[in-house]
């Protein structure tokens, strides 16, 4: 028998799904309902435009590390569809596909849109029904399936439903879910700060490796290229602790203490550095020697923040002055004023509560045959290709179980 399946969100996740299900089962009739008015307009965007498509893991040494919400998720999807597995099958799509030397994947081609391509050829290929400019305004619960109540007026009823549409706020997932289905407050999880100090902010521009950041009180931090701009501070170790403190920044209002160790190491290593600069340069200025992963301009701030006149020689600092600029080297503290979304990307934190699911299947467990994937679930990551592999996993993970 035939059945009807209705994909709500033709993002990477549904899109995936939607091929999936039509391979297995060519006689289910499926059709993908998109709010908006194009499908994959995510991907059409992500990794600049480039689609960082997945990450080859090499680096990770733990799930938790990349997915701060839905580890243990991510560990049972990923058992059905791997970075590896992902690779093989849109190479055989005709995809050549590159890792870089920072382990993010992407096309050979560099662009994005051959992958959006890639998925609208395919699901037209294998009768995929796509329906833009579609809003699915309520999910009801039906006897044998369910009626999904459209924006623009009439009902659809089908068998099975898979509710991948990412981004959505907790009020209109409550508005478009049974109301017995727990849902985790929304909030963004991949974004730089805005930065209350002008003297920093007047290094735009400046890129630093190896950075450890962490916000003051609390135990988030995070490790990696800083870069600074004429807002604040971005780059991965930003995005990486916008990511592991989404919940916490949005409490405070994304108002808190930065603290920067520009070394990424100890006090003892900071200080056997900076021995090692005066004993080299003991008739030189401190602020015009600087060290090579730090540029000139960057240590002069960092100098002037420790107290040290521009006229100060290294012999004449003496063990306050090196304490002082040992202290700034590696816990130099800054006023986060406000978020900034990280470029035309943004990743939520937040969505159907893991609870509510049968990790094993994706499947609802008050309401059999309702399915979900993708960032409509309370699953996130840090950027690097992580968040379209949970598309792709967790996509995959549904289908096979629809």
């Amino acid at each position: 028998m035939s059945r009807r399946i209705a994909i709500i969100g033709a993002g990477a996740s549904g899109c995936f799904a939607s091929i999936l299900i039509r391979r297995a089962h060519p006689e289910d009739d499926v059709v993908v309902f998109e709010a908006g008015r194009n499908a994959l307009a995510k991907v059409a965007v992500t990794g600049g435009g480039r689609c960082n498509l997945t990450n080859s893991f090499e680096a990770v040494s733990s799930l938790k590390e990349v997915y701060p919400r839905g580890e243990q998720l991510m560990k049972r999807c990923l058992r059905r569809l791997d970075q590896r597995a992902l690779m093989r099958w849109f190479e055989k799509e005709g995809v050549r596909l590159t890792v870089q030397s920072d382990h993010c994947v992407f096309p050979v081609s560099q662009d994005a849109m051959q992958i959006v391509r890639t998925l609208l050829n395919l699901m037209r290929r294998e009768g995929v029904e796509l329906r833009t400019e579609s809003r699915v305004s309520a999910i009801r619960e039906l006897e044998g399936g369910f009626s999904l109540e459209l924006a623009a007026g009439g009902c659809f009823r089908c068998d099975r439903v898979l509710l991948s549409a990412g981004g959505c706020s907790k009020k209109s997932l409550e508005a478009l879910l049974p109301g017995d289905i727990a849902i985790e407050d929304t909030v963004p999880s991949l974004f730089t700060l805005n930065i209350g100090d002008e003297s920093l902010r007047s290094l735009m521009g400046t890129v630093v490796d190896d950075v450890e950041l962490s916000l003051a009180g609390t135990g988030f931090s995070s490790r990696g290229t800083l870069l600074l701009t004429d807002w604040g501070v971005s780059g991965p170790a930003t995005l990486k602790l916008s990511s592991y403190a989404a919940r916490h920044l949005a409490q405070c209002g994304y108002k808190a203490s930065l603290n920067v160790n520009w070394t990424g190491a100890g006090q003892e290593q900071a200080r056997q550095l900076v021995e090692e600069l005066r004993s080299l340069n003991s008739k030189k200025l401190v602020c015009g020697t600087h060290p090579d992963f730090l540029t000139d301009r960057l240590f002069r701030h960092i100098c002037k923040r420790a107290g040290i006149a521009p006229q100060r020689r290294w012999a004449e600092l003496g063990s306050k002055g090196m304490n002082r600029l040992c202290q700034t080297l590696c816990c130099d503290t800054y006023p986060v004023t406000g978020r900034s979304r990280f470029k035309e990307e943004f990743v939520t934190c937040g969505g159907v509560s893991l609870s509510e699911i049968n990790l094993n299947t994706l499947e609802s467990r008050k309401h059999p045959g309702l399915f979900f994937s993708g960032e409509v679930l309370d699953l996130d990551a840090i950027t690097g290709g992580f968040n379209l592999q949970a598309a792709w996993s967790t996509g995959f993970s549904a289908a096979e179980n629809i």
